[in-house]
């Protein structure tokens, strides 16, 4: 597909973009919307950017910072867009979107439920922070120092691979009433 080329092709694009954050209805991150699209249709990630950024230029879609990341949600103007141009989205992507969306949607939602990254503070000095999410709210974080970005990367690993093991030993620990001598 050539960006320039087909002005039909980058309307369906769009309007392909606004569906589907109309049907999840909830903030979302770029990275989970473009999975989510591309697992029932075929879409450059460069051109998806473009998309995005051409739909929060004329304000159907707004960007902001939740957390750390900086996720994406459609507008009350993109809301009406999609009403007047849903008609111009090919039966056929918006039946594989629809099939393959729950699924999907479940996958997203497992793999943005556990979150952990690093940030370097300095050479020797990197942030770590690990956290839970349910329903777009953070319900547990922690946050700590590695003092090389190899320890930094495997307690990241370690986190996400790991996380509803380690969880529930913490809350366990800090809820826990005994006292050692």
């Amino acid at each position: 597909m050539k960006l320039t080329s087909d002005s039909e092709t980058l309307a369906e694009n769009k309007v392909l973009i606004l569906y589907v954050l109309n049907n999840i209805n909830k903030p979302i991150t770029s990275d989970a919307l473009y999975n989510l699209i591309t697992s029932s249709i075929e879409l450059n990630y460069f051109y998806f950017q473009q998309f995005l950024l051409d739909l929060i230029d004329v304000k159907y879609i707004v960007r902001y910072k939740k957390d750390t990341q900086d996720v994406y949600e459609i507008t009350e103007a993109g809301k009406n867009t999609l009403d007047l141009t849903l008609d111009i989205l090919p039966g056929i992507k918006k039946l594989k979107i629809d099939t393959n969306f729950k699924n999907n949607m479940d996958i997203i939602e497992n793999q943005e439920s556990i979150v952990a990254e690093y940030t370097p503070k300095s050479e020797q000095e990197y942030e770590i922070d690990c956290k839970i999410i349910e329903n777009s709210e953070t319900i547990f974080e922690i946050k700590t120092l590695a003092y090389s970005r190899e320890q930094a990367q495997k307690i990241v690993d370690n986190w996400k691979r790991n996380a509803s093991k380690i969880y529930p030993e913490i809350i366990n620990i800090i809820t826990n009433s005994k006292q050692e001598d």
